[in-house]
């Protein structure tokens, strides 16, 4: 004998409708579960420190100024002794001193020079080998004759003389460039011209060199 279901007790028709009410279900708890983060993320806040604010100042670029040339160094001075210059002083002289002879010591004018006119050589200044006075300064000292009316009249300094060298090593153009009376610069010119060098060489030739000395009168 078979037995058969009522159709209150046959539920395989029903399986449809309870399938699809459970997905209802599940898509509704999945729809509540994101609205849920939803909202949890609009509440979440975080509240950040504020930061110090660092205000970077510009820096302006400095430029190095550029040092003008230091000037040019002075020449060197020559030394001067600070001698006593004695002129124009009342002196009692002796009535026999003739002061116009002893004054009178003018030169001529030299010779003419009837030869041919020589080219001009160049005069150096500074050179390679640099001339030598023969003897040395003692040498012109010891030509040094101290005029008698100077030394009544205690006339006594130094006297600068410049002149050439030529190529021989015989002085040329002796001239005062600093004196200190009449009778001592004639006198120093007259020593000087007396002197005997070895010629200065440029590139090893003898030539023609502008030197200085100075002539000292000095009494005992």
């Amino acid at each position: 004998m078979s037995v058969r279901k009522t159709e209150e007790a046959n539920l395989r028709e029903e399986y449809p409708v309870w399938i699809q009410l459970g997905l209802v279900v599940a898509l509704s708890i999945l729809l509540i579960g994101f609205s849920w983060d939803l909202q949890n993320q609009q509440q979440f806040k975080v509240d950040l420190e504020e930061q110090d604010v660092v205000e970077m100042e510009e820096v302006q670029q400095t430029k190095q100024e550029v040092k003008p040339p230091p000037p040019p160094k002075p020449p060197v001075p020559m030394e001067v002794p600070n001698d006593e210059i004695i002129e124009d002083q009342n002196v009692d002289f002796d009535a026999s001193l003739d002061l116009d002879e002893s004054l009178d010591t003018s030169q001529g004018p030299p010779p003419p020079d009837d030869g041919e006119e020589e080219e001009e050589q160049e005069v150096f200044v500074v050179v390679e080998d640099s001339p030598e006075l023969i003897g040395g300064l003692a040498a012109l000292q010891g030509e040094v004759q101290y005029p008698e009316f100077a030394k009544k009249a205690g006339i006594e300094g130094r006297v600068f003389v410049q002149f050439v060298v030529d190529e021989d090593g015989n002085v040329q153009n002796p001239k005062v460039t600093r004196g200190v009376h009449k009778l001592l610069n004639e006198e120093a010119i007259r020593a000087v011209k007396q002197q005997k060098f070895k010629p200065g060489k440029q590139r090893g030739k003898p030539v023609k060199v502008q030197m200085s000395l100075p002539v000292t009168f000095r009494l005992k």
